[in-house]
C-alpha cells in the first residue's frame, strides 16, 4: 500500500513546509513589533494571517493522517518516521521529504515557542492596559498583591485622578 499512499504523504509533507515557514516569518514579525511600540492594527492583521497559515496547516495534518491511517500507522512523529522507513525500503527515494519533515518538526517547535513568547507579551500589555484604565477610573487594584498568609489582598484605597 505504501506505494499508492508515500506519493501523496510526500506531497502533503512538501506543501505543509512552506505554511510552516510562513507562520514562521509571521511570529518573528509579531515579536519585533511587540519589542518596538506595539501597533494594534499590525499585530490584528498578523494574528488574521496567523489563523488563516494555521487552518490550512490543520487540513494537510488530517489529510497527512488519514494517509498515516491507511498505513496503519500512527499519527504522530513516530508514524511518519515509520512511513519514511517503509517507503525507503520499497524503493522510493525519501531524502526530500523526509530532509522536509525535519524542518517541518523544527520549525513547528520553534513556532511553538515565538508564539508562547509572544502570547505572553500580548497578555502583559492587556494587563498594563487594563491597570491604566483602572488607575484612570479610581478603581482599586485587583488580587495583584498577597499576604504573609498567601492570601489575595487587594487596595481599596484608590482615588480617581480626574472626574467627569
Amino acid at each position: 500500500m505504501i506505494e499508492k499512499t508515500f506519493p501523496l504523504i510526500e506531497k502533503q509533507i512538501l506543501s505543509v513546509l512552506p505554511l510552516v515557514e510562513s507562520l514562521y516569518r509571521q511570529l518573528n514579525q509579531e515579536a519585533e513589533n511587540l519589542k518596538q511600540t506595539p501597533q494594534a492594527e499590525l499585530i490584528g492583521f498578523i494574528a488574521s494571517n496567523k489563523n488563516q497559515l494555521v487552518e490550512q496547516m490543520e487540513r494537510v495534518n488530517r489529510q497527512l493522517g488519514e494517509l498515516l491511517a491507511l498505513e496503519k500507522l500512527p499519527h504522530n512523529r513516530e508514524g511518519m518516521s515509520l512511513c519514511l522507513q517503509r517507503a525507503e525500503a520499497a524503493g522510493f527515494s525519501t531524502s526530500e521529504a523526509t530532509r522536509s519533515w525535519a524542518q517541518v518538526v523544527r520549525l513547528s517547535a520553534d513556532c511553538k515557542a515565538l508564539n508562547e513568547r509572544n502570547g505572553a507579551c500580548i497578555d502583559l500589555l492587556s494587563r498594563h492596559a487594563k491597570r491604566s484604565l483602572q488607575i484612570i477610573k479610581g478603581k482599586p487594584q485587583i488580587g495583584n498583591t498577597y499576604g504573609p498568609d498567601g492570601i489575595a489582598k487587594a487596595d481599596y484605597l484608590g482615588r480617581p485622578l480626574i472626574s467627569v
